[in-house]
């Protein structure tokens, strides 16, 4: 059992690691852009850039298939930022991960990560004061970083709705009928853990079967390969179903009452 190194900022617990590795997925896909975009050529494009062309072309037609791409145009950047930043968030985690090993009381930024009472805790239930620190992870791993992309993503799709699409978004709250409002303020609301808690499922049951497999034995090393390569086409379909949730409640929202349904 791996524990998080967590501090605290004015009253509230930040997991450290968390920040580390969406820093590291920040990073890792503004290099990528930087990159595949710098030397463009009409005659003789690199592989970067035809991957890159690739992805904006995927995500065209993905945005395409949920609402006119008169409107849809305008979030064609927002889908390939989020389809390959979930894709490479979802990927940190699968090769390895780094842990600290920590017999001693540890503090970090003057804070305490572990305390000496904790380590009185571990003896008297492992037999020994051992406290294990996870670092580098997938950050969708986590319930915090996938529920607040989610919420990102349900609030934009929200304000584009009542700045877009003003009277037919309120109107179809009381469609077909009043009786019905209640009904549509709870498939909102399930819209927010459907995206969040799916992508959170998949990517932290997928590195969990991959410890278990490393504890297993030396011949896991078999299965943990098979396993890794299973968890990159999960998490690339994860990046994908995350990002066509996100154009078709974008669609929703900003779409007149006769194609809601």
């Amino acid at each position: 059992m791996h524990d998080s190194p967590t501090i605290y900022v004015f009253g509230l617990s930040v997991d450290l690691s968390n920040v580390l590795m969406i820093v590291v997925a920040s990073v890792i896909v503004f290099v990528l852009a930087v990159i595949g975009t710098r030397k463009l050529s009409v005659e003789n494009p690199g592989k970067l850039q035809n991957f890159m062309e690739w992805i904006v072309e995927f995500v065209s037609n993905l945005i395409a298939s949920t609402m006119d791409m008169k409107k849809g145009k305008a979030f064609i950047m927002l889908g390939i930022t989020l389809i390959m930043y979930i894709f490479v968030a979802n990927m940190l985690g699968l090769p390895f991960a780094i842990t600290t090993i920590h017999e001693e009381p540890f503090e970090l930024f003057g804070t305490e990560i572990i305390s000496q009472e904790y380590l009185n805790e571990l003896e008297a239930k492992k037999g020994y004061a051992e406290a294990h620190i996870l670092w580098w992870k997938s950050p969708t791993a986590s319930l915090g970083p996938t529920m607040a992309l989610a919420l990102l993503v349900i609030t934009l799709s929200h304000y584009l709705g009542i700045t877009r699409n003003t009277k037919h978004y309120f109107k179809h709250y009381f469609q077909p009928s009043p009786l019905f409002f209640p009904i549509h303020v709870i498939e909102q609301a399930s819209k927010l853990l459907t995206i969040g808690m799916r992508l959170f499922g998949n990517i932290f049951a997928g590195e969990m079967l991959i410890a278990v497999i490393l504890m297993a034995s030396y011949w896991g090393i078999v299965p943990l390969m098979a396993w890794q390569g299973f968890s990159v086409f999960i998490g690339a379909i994860q990046a994908f179903v995350f990002t066509i949730l996100t154009m078709v409640y974008i669609g929703q929202s900003i779409t007149h009452e006769e194609n809601h349904g």
